[in-house]
């Protein structure tokens, strides 16, 4: 999928897969393996919220938005989260994310700085996890144990999953939050991003918008998904763990991807590579320079660029 050149010297590789849908939800272009079933991690996020909408959650744009989010713990994300808890009459205690810093450097940096420590609100799932919790209570479901796969809220979740993939779940594991994994293949995931790209009406809808809406609350204000939802109109996405990624635009074209070593530094490489073989960079509205970007990852000798990691498919 992509090589790792160092003064002119290929030293590496990273070896994963890509899928590429079109319009009407036929199969456009593929790379490697993609009807296989993966852990698309957190790109499941999205889903996972339209079920919790689904469910009766009203949350305004900004906090749905969260709960999709893989937040860089940044003061706006940490406020978000309480906020969602304080709906629920919730404080941070009912959450069960293990205790993190945040994801983003400076985030990171100023709560050391202040003598803070790892706490559950501040672990990049809180916003789904305070979603979790809202909903339980609006349901009238126990809070205690929201993670167990067999809650309601739970297997209410993973209903909608299967729908939306059109994929049975075929495994589920444990994510790095302590929340249920659901299985899917790339296609699958791809799938289910066009469905809420394309929705017009309805719960799918509302995720689409606020995550076009709140872009930079479902990643950071420093992060290269944001750039991306910046720089192609109407686009939604949503990265995940071990180098997964899934994006969708209004028309339903839908890509997904995953490396088989997990490197996040690829993620955006192999995307914005896969929007270009597409033909993205070319239409009106999308700023192309911003998305070729997103996919420049320059390797350093000494503190000066003397290589890249570039795609190879």
């Amino acid at each position: 999928m992509a090589q790792i050149v160092r003064s002119g010297f290929v030293e590496g590789h990273h070896y994963g897969s890509v899928v590429a849908l079109a319009a009407d939800g036929s199969v456009d272009w593929s790379v490697g393996e993609v009807d296989v079933p993966v852990l698309p991690r957190s790109s499941n996020k999205p889903i996972q919220a339209l079920a919790m909408v689904e469910l009766g959650l009203d949350l305004p744009d900004d906090l749905l938005a969260l709960a999709c989010a893989s937040h860089s713990g940044e003061p706006i994300h940490v406020a978000g989260v309480r906020r969602t808890l304080a709906s629920a009459g919730l404080d941070e205690s009912a959450l069960q994310t293990p205790p993190d810093y945040p994801l983003d450097d400076t985030a990171r940096e100023a709560v050391i700085r202040e003598g803070g420590v790892r706490t559950p609100v501040l672990m990049n799932c809180s916003g789904k996890h305070a979603a979790m919790l809202a909903t339980c209570v609006l349901r009238g479901w126990d809070t205690a144990t929201y993670l167990d796969p067999q809650h309601p809220l739970q297997v209410a979740i993973a209903e909608t999953f299967a729908r939306l993939t059109g994929e049975p779940v075929t495994t589920v594991a444990v994510d790095g939050c302590g929340a249920p994994l659901l299985s899917t293949s790339l296609t699958g995931l791809a799938r289910a991003f066009s469905a809420l790209a394309t929705a017009t009406e309805g719960p799918e809808r509302r995720v689409a918008e606020a995550i076009r809406r709140h872009p930079e609350l479902v990643s950071g204000t420093t992060r290269d998904e944001l750039t991306l939802h910046r720089a192609v109109p109407g686009l939604i996405g949503k990265a995940g763990a071990e180098s997964c990624y899934a994006v969708a635009v209004p028309d339903g074209r839908a890509w997904a991807l995953k490396t088989d070593d997990g490197a996040a530094r690829v993620r955006p490489v192999l995307m914005a590579e896969a929007l270009r073989r597409s033909g993205l960079l070319e239409e009106e509205g999308v700023d192309a320079d911003a998305v070729t970007t997103t996919g420049r990852l320059e390797l350093l000798g000494g503190g000066k660029p003397v290589g890249e990691i570039r795609a190879a498919f």
